[in-house]
């Protein structure tokens, strides 16, 4: 039976921990939020409730039941609270907005991320994995994280607004990483409350913000509507012409704002990833090195490599699937639902979580395990359709998906095609998860040029 049609529902409380102390749950979800979900899926099935103080958290498992939210009941929910109080920082761009207004933006924009402009973006993506590559030397000991971070961002720059971001990217990789830190509280119910203080990494975080929105004030004024020079603020100016009441000035540094975020953070998360998941694992490294050989011949790859460059974009694939950059999902209800056979009082949070669903032995075998071959057509289409969800899904998936699949797959192909990358013996390599999956303290490696 398709859970999501169960006939009847209850009021009464799904199954979840009870916990002895007040505060306890709080306190095991802040020191480690992916064990304690995980533990909370395998212990009390595919949709639970955590109780903290007077808020509870549905955390929802199936496939089904994230179909639902995402897609089928989408119009009953908005972004939940981590999202909301981003409008601190973003305002009304495409991944805080609601309603018509979403919609609208996303029409706007959605034709600068179609295919014909892909071929343009892949070309400044290889030319900035070449030009990070050019100051890497053999045998040097690099934190990858940080490298990373700088290439993607520096290719959301070039891509994005035209512009060459390379004189401010460790200042804008630091602001970055403040304001990433400071939205990973989110899940406590006073953080809210915490960025109206007068405390230090309040203080962090209105630096952080100012440092951010003067460098797109500095971007936006460069171009004009007559612009249009490929890039996607160029096609961002032209769309404000057509509807200047839904991208006005306000809403255009908005989106600026938002596409620079957005635009690098996840990718250098999974372009860290991916190169430990291959470190650890040489002989997928391999495998990925000789397609890389026979399908680019030494060159750069290209757009047009993409349909044969198969094995990178499945071990993309597996990385994405344990080291999802996005790890979790926030909606909440505008209104009474029905979901999992229980009855949700409007104003619910429900808890959709890529770590907790993606590593689920019913879709995956031996989860824990990096193994690529989950990702050949006929696997992945053995699987229900929300068991793998790291771009979300319905009306609200990530606008950016196409992008991020050719710069990470790019990208890899790029960096594995002429480099061999080795982890640091005694470093933990812990996930961190804030607003995105990041690396604890970085990734350390020592490189190797072919």
């Amino acid at each position: 039976m398709n859970p999501t049609l169960t006939p009847t529902y209850t009021n009464r409380l799904p199954p979840g921990p009870r916990p002895a102390l007040p505060g306890a749950n709080l306190l095991r979800l802040q020191r480690d939020p992916l064990g304690f979900l995980t533990h909370m899926a395998r212990q009390y099935g595919d949709f639970s409730c955590l109780q903290i103080g007077s808020r509870r958290i549905y955390l929802a498992n199936h496939p089904d039941y994230i179909e639902s939210v995402l897609v089928s009941q989408s119009s009953a929910f908005q972004k939940g609270p981590a999202l909301q109080r981003a409008r601190l920082l973003l305002g009304d761009g495409l991944l805080t907005s609601e309603g018509e207004l979403h919609l609208r933006q996303r029409r706007l924009i959605q034709p600068a991320f179609h295919r014909q402009q892909m071929e343009g973006y892949a070309r400044v993506m290889a030319d900035q994995a070449a030009r990070q590559m050019a100051g890497w030397q053999d045998g040097a000991i690099l934190d990858i994280a940080a490298e990373m971070t700088q290439l993607t961002l520096r290719t959301a720059g070039q891509a994005f607004f035209g512009a060459d971001l390379a004189e401010q990217g460790s200042e804008l990789s630091q602001a970055v990483s403040d304001l990433v830190e400071l939205f990973g509280q989110s899940l406590n119910p006073l953080s809210g409350l915490l960025l109206h203080l007068p405390l230090p990494q309040t203080r962090r975080f209105e630096r952080a913000r100012a440092r951010l929105n003067r460098a797109v004030s500095g971007l936006l004024p460069a171009q004009r509507p007559g612009d249009a020079d490929g890039s996607l603020l160029g096609l961002l100016l032209q769309a404000s012409q057509q509807a200047p009441e839904v991208l006005d000035a306000q809403a255009l540094h908005d989106h600026a704002l938002t596409l620079l975020l957005a635009g690098h953070e996840t990718t250098a998360n999974a372009l860290t990833w991916a190169l430990y998941l291959l470190a650890l694992h040489p002989n997928e490294a391999g495998r990925v090195r000789d397609e890389v050989r026979l399908v680019c011949g030494g060159r750069l790859p290209c757009a047009a490599d993409l349909p044969r460059l198969v094995e990178t974009r499945q071990a993309l694939s597996e990385t994405l699937r344990l080291y999802p950059p996005a790890w979790a999902i926030g909606r909440q209800a505008r209104q009474q639902v029905f979901l999992g056979g229980y009855s949700l009082p409007q104003g619910s949070l429900v808890l959709l979580s890529q770590w907790v669903t993606q590593r689920d032995p019913r879709y995956y075998p031996d989860p824990e395990r990096f193994d690529p071959s989950r990702w050949t057509p006929q696997a992945a289409a053995s699987r229900p359709r929300y068991a793998y969800f790291p771009f979300g899904g319905g009306s609200r998936q990530c606008i950016g998906e196409s992008f991020a699949w050719t710069e990470g797959v790019l990208v890899l192909a790029a960096l594995l095609g002429s480099w061999e990358f080795h982890l640091l013996p005694g470093q933990s390599h812990t996930p961190q998860p804030s607003i995105t999956l990041r690396p604890q303290g970085g990734m350390k490696m020592l490189l190797h040029r072919l």
